[in-house]
């Protein structure tokens, strides 16, 4: 079944305002499960939610971006920590989205829309050291994490318990990948420490 027009006065055949939901409303009505969360609070909910989304994909494909260009005497070491982070950061996509979904509210929907949204900056650079990898992983991590904590206010003003318990685990999760990013990447002295 096609989605009703716009309401108008001049769409409805007896002159009275078309009782018909606008196609927006229509949209929503149609992709919307019930939640006894406030309106207004699932939309900032969403609009946090999908800035974390885009910025997940975001890092998750420079995590593994360093993963596969990874070089020198530590790859190994490195290239397995970045395959462990990268698909621990895969694995909040679906959850994330569906979190957006379970409020009532659209989620992301193209690589498009990841990019209009999506804070954590690319790195297209033809080479990057070792170092430099981890350290701007490090730093990503650390801005997720802070970005997490913003998101986790918005949900406790709205009273969204589910969304807020969900960003606890993913900060956890965040500020570990920081700190063996920040191990990783100390430089040892001449006692190996």
């Amino acid at each position: 079944m096609a989605a009703p027009n716009r309401s108008s006065k001049k769409n409805a055949p007896n002159g009275h305002s078309d009782p018909r939901p606008s196609r927006i409303n229509y949209v929503h009505e149609r992709l919307s499960p019930r939640t006894d969360l406030e309106e207004e609070g699932t939309k900032n909910i969403a609009a946090a939610l999908n800035g974390i989304l885009a910025d997940v994909f975001a890092l998750y494909l420079k995590t593994k971006n360093f993963h596969w260009h990874m070089s020198g005497p530590h790859f190994r070491d490195y290239h397995l920590l970045l395959d462990q982070q990268s698909e621990q950061l895969f694995a909040m996509t679906d959850d994330i989205a569906e979190r957006v979904r379970k409020i009532g509210r659209r989620t992301l929907r193209s690589i498009g829309e990841i990019s209009r949204t999506q804070r954590v900056l690319d790195n297209d650079a033809e080479y990057v050291d070792p170092a430099d990898m981890l350290a701007e992983l490090r730093d990503d991590n650390q801005e997720l994490t802070k970005r997490m904590r913003a998101a986790h206010s918005v949900c406790d003003e709205a009273e969204d318990v589910a969304s807020a318990s969900l960003l606890e685990n993913w900060i956890d999760q965040a500020e570990r990948r920081t700190w063996f990013l920040f191990e990783a990447s100390r430089q040892g002295g001449a006692d190996g420490h």
